[in-house]
């Protein structure tokens, strides 16, 4: 689908296919929490999955779940954390946050936490105190967000909050949803796999009663006497989609997720008159570090300008990057700093030269006459003394570039590859009730996941975990709904 599909009025139901009280379409992690919760809130429910099994993207993610004020994790590696500081700190950190969503996340993370380790996701009390992409060993918390990174330091106390579920290699997020795809077994939920929802059904007041899906060929509608989940994924794998609301990222840059993040979700609840927001949002990375050491060099774009504080989360800087003349940008460092990036199988930085002088390097990038000099001479004077007035870099991240000889990498966002997930989606109350051009909400319709416009809204504000973390949690809380409809 590209385009929403017509709805489907129930009175023109010869025959239903199947029942339950609730609905639920699509099984990564989001549909998973909703359908255990809506089960054992006492509700029927059927899963209707397009794979063959549940899983979705968030069976392949690095497992990061962004979780936060004062978890047994961050109590164990002695960090302290209250809601009220993550609160104000995604509030802060956000581009235009409903505070009613960040809300409900931040005062409820303690407790989804325990939730989730209840239904034997597993998290490690152990803690990584560098800074990383992602980590390949069964470490848990990390720092995974802009919170060290000014002005939002000033604003709440800084705490990690990335929470990697216990298992080695890049795709943890394997055990979170084999974890939770058995809970759901165990509760007898009801699935039909290798199906697609191709409409919803409404009733002559308006509400959503049901969906029609196809499997092996053939039309079949299912009644929800209490409610629909749209829990379906997010729409990076839709060309269309993309030309109309992101066209910078097809080219060279690289959808993260499956063949099934295609809108459709997104699609079928636009047919029932939903509201989108963040339809721009997108999260891009090609990150310059790991290892660490790098982010005490310096990004200039092609004036020879700073133009991100370098210790922001590798999301932000990409989005920076992508706002610059040409989309392009390199990465300068000294002989002292230097090193090769090592994600550069996946981002493909390519080192540009080396140099021996400052003068020879601004050349060699054809940068203006005096720009680079100018920079990196401001830059050192301030750095020797501990401080970064243009960009605010924290402090454990300054060092004078003047060990020469020099070197720079293109990581021009038209030269690397940049992976990326999109963040737009239906717009939703804290409840997980999808809302209308008319700012109601759509009687029998919830959604949650990425095909949810939820806690971040763009790559400036995102961390990683705001996927896993929110969508788990959103997804609980509209299960529960549903069910109680």
């Amino acid at each position: 689908m590209s385009h929403p599909p017509e709805i489907i009025r129930a009175s023109s139901i010869e025959g239903w296919s199947d029942t339950a009280d609730v609905i639920i379409v699509g099984m990564g992690i989001a549909g998973a929490c909703a359908a255990l919760e809506a089960r054992r809130a006492g509700a029927d429910v059927l899963v209707i999955e397009r794979a063959g099994d549940g899983g979705g993207a968030s069976a392949l993610s690095s497992g990061i779940f962004y979780l936060g004020g004062g978890t047994a994790v961050q109590k164990a590696a002695d960090y302290e954390d209250t809601p009220e500081a993550m609160y104000d700190f995604l509030m802060a950190n956000g581009i235009s946050p409903d505070a009613e969503i960040v809300r409900a996340f931040c005062d409820n993370c303690v407790a989804h936490f325990d939730w989730l380790e209840a239904q034997g996701v597993p998290f490690e009390r152990s803690y990584f105190p560098g800074k990383a992409v992602f980590l390949t060993t069964t470490t848990c918390l990390m720092s995974t967000g802009n919170e060290k990174v000014w002005p939002y330091r000033e604003v709440a106390k800084p705490a990690p909050r990335g929470h990697k579920v216990a298992r080695e290699g890049e795709n943890a997020g394997s055990l979170a949803m084999e974890a939770l795809l058995a809970r759901c077994r165990e509760a007898g939920l009801r699935a039909s796999y290798d199906s697609q929802v191709t409409a919803l059904i409404m009733d002559d007041n308006q509400r959503v009663v049901g969906v029609r899906y196809r499997k092996t060929g053939e039309d079949h509608h299912a009644r929800a006497s209490r409610g629909v989940i749209l829990s379906t994924g997010g729409f990076n794998m839709n060309q269309e989609m993309l030309a109309e609301h992101l066209p910078h990222m097809l080219g060279n840059s690289y959808p993260l997720g499956v063949p099934y993040n295609d809108g459709s979700g997104i699609l079928l609840g636009q047919s029932a008159g939903a509201v989108t927001q963040s339809m721009s949002g997108v999260i891009a990375t090609a990150s310059f570090y790991p290892p660490s050491q790098l982010i005490k060099g310096i990004l200039v774009n092609t004036r020879g300008e700073r133009f991100v504080a370098e210790d922001s989360y590798h999301g932000r800087t990409a989005s920076f990057i992508i706002e610059q003349p040409g989309r392009k940008a390199y990465l300068i460092l000294d002989s002292e700093i230097f090193a090769y990036p090592e994600l550069t199988d996946f981002s493909h930085h390519t080192l540009i030269d080396g140099w021996e002088t400052v003068e020879e390097m601004e050349a060699g990038l054809n940068l203006p006459e005096d720009a680079l000099q100018r920079t990196l001479a401001d830059y050192n004077a301030h750095a020797a003394e501990g401080l970064d007035p243009t960009l605010h870099k924290h402090p454990d991240w300054l060092k004078p570039l003047n060990a020469g000889p020099y070197a720079a990498f293109d990581v021009s966002f038209n030269k690397s590859v940049y992976l990326y997930i999109t963040l737009g989606g239906l717009k939703t109350t804290a409840r997980t009730e999808v809302i209308g051009h008319d700012g109601e909400v759509i009687a029998g319709l919830y959604a949650a996941g990425a095909c949810a416009s939820s806690v971040s809204r763009d790559g400036k504000d995102y961390a990683s975990g705001l996927s896993l973390g929110p969508g788990s949690y959103f997804g609980r809380v509209a299960g529960r709904l549903a069910a109680g409809a």
